[in-house]
């Protein structure tokens, strides 16, 4: 074995190991910003949204939000905060303190409710402590950027507990590659860090699959439900588009603007306590059969559109989970207004699932990670994947045809 090849196996396992501590670290600081902000002591963050006061729920995000925001606005007077992926993409060192800094804030905004995704702190704070503890081994700038994009991948993998999901991200969506050096790398560092932080995750799936009744015939009415979770998916892409700013806000109204937009979600919370976090109680509730019809639909509207809020006032904030509960809501809406005909009863869970893999390959670009990933979060039977699939390549492929179309009458 050479040095080089030395090198990059320690750290492999350097790597799959710092991830792991960061999707510790980075999930204990969201409950206690959650517990603060909605003062409960057990359960998940929608029992304690639901067992908060009215007053509570509208002003403790609109205190997450200013407090979220006073921090960018220092930042970012100081320091630039690029992306993650282009960073590494690109062969730039690491900014290891700003990146830090700004993965605390999403916490902190996300853990007082923004609906934003929580997602994106593991993976900087990951990266970050990959590139430091590796910082000494004689690497090359491509192991480097296997590493540092594993390290993002175990970082997600981590916080959810989805150890082949966070493989896939690092292969897939950061990598775009299926060489056998990063998928070996990227399976090695998903699961030692999914081990890792067992402790707080108990590793254990994010979601808790009813156990429906189920039929077969799901994987074909997946393929109906494709152009709803194109449709959905294109138009989130295309909000969140427009609400991104061209470049960070740096001015002070990134204060008052978050804060407002916290203030929205908390106000939003007193009818649909669902609202507020990531989107996983909006999961949760599609899985339990939780809500109405009407509520469902509200749900679909209000969620990308209070992400598009927080994008606009500057804060930062992942988009995996608020996608994928915007394709659960609009899963529910669909089953719920089927049985609602008194025609054959659907499962709400599965369909709310098998929207949500459709919404999130379109949003995402990988049909194939967007199906395990939703079956990981979940581990329903292994024959639901099936479905997941289904929709999610139907959509993806939907997407692809719908955007040559496109391009045809533009030129």
């Amino acid at each position: 074995m050479t040095r080089r090849e030395l090198a990059f196996g320690c750290s492999v396992i350097v790597v799959g190991l710092l991830a792991g501590l960061a999707g510790m670290a980075t999930t204990v600081l969201l409950h206690f910003v959650e517990h603060l902000t909605y003062a409960y002591t057990f359960g998940s963050l929608l029992d304690g949204v639901t067992g908060s006061s009215p007053v509570r729920r509208a002003v403790g995000p609109m205190i997450g939000g200013a407090l979220a925001g006073f921090g960018w606005w220092l930042l970012r007077r100081h320091y630039a905060v690029p992306g993650l992926a282009s960073t590494i993409a690109d062969h730039r060192p690491i900014p290891r303190v700003p990146m830090t800094i700004d993965a605390a804030l999403q916490i902190v905004v996300v853990g007082s409710g923004a609906s934003l995704g929580r997602e994106g702190a593991p993976r900087q704070v990951a990266a970050v402590l990959g590139d430091a503890g590796t910082s000494q081994w004689a690497l090359t700038p491509r192991d480097r950027e296997i590493l540092l994009a594993c390290a993002a991948g175990a970082g997600l993998g981590a916080v959810y507990s989805v150890p082949v999901g966070g493989a896939l991200f690092a292969i897939r969506i950061m990598m775009h590659t299926w060489h056998p050096r990063a998928v070996g790398a990227a399976l090695i560092t998903s699961a030692l860090a999914v081990a890792v932080a067992a402790p707080v995750t108990h590793v254990r799936a994010p979601l808790d699959w009813p156990d429906p009744s189920l039929s077969y015939l799901l994987t074909g009415f997946a393929l109906v439900l494709a152009p709803l979770a194109l449709a959905v998916g294109m138009a989130f892409n295309r909000i969140m588009a427009r609400a991104r700013a061209s470049a960070p806000v740096t001015s002070w109204t990134i204060i008052p603007g978050i804060a407002a937009a916290g203030l929205l979600v908390g106000l939003g919370s007193v009818w649909w306590p669902e609202l507020p976090g990531n989107g996983k109680s909006i999961l949760t509730v599609s899985l339990d059969s939780g809500m109405t019809l009407g509520s469902a639909a509200a749900i679909l509207l209000l969620k990308p559109v209070l992400t598009a809020v927080f994008l606009r006032a500057g804060a930062v904030g992942g988009m995996l989970t608020p996608a994928l509960a915007t394709g659960a809501a609009l899963g529910s809406v669909v089953a719920l207004a089927i049985n609602t005909l008194d025609l054959h009863p659907v499962s709400v869970a599965a369909v709310s699932l098998t929207c949500a893999a459709g919404v999130l390959a379109v949003t995402q670009r990988a049909p194939i990670w967007a199906a395990l990933f939703v079956w990981e979060l979940a581990r329903p039977p292994l024959w639901v994947l099936l479905p997941f699939l289904a929709a999610a390549l139907a959509a993806h492929w939907l997407q692809a045809l719908v955007e040559r179309r496109t391009e045809v009458m533009v030129d």
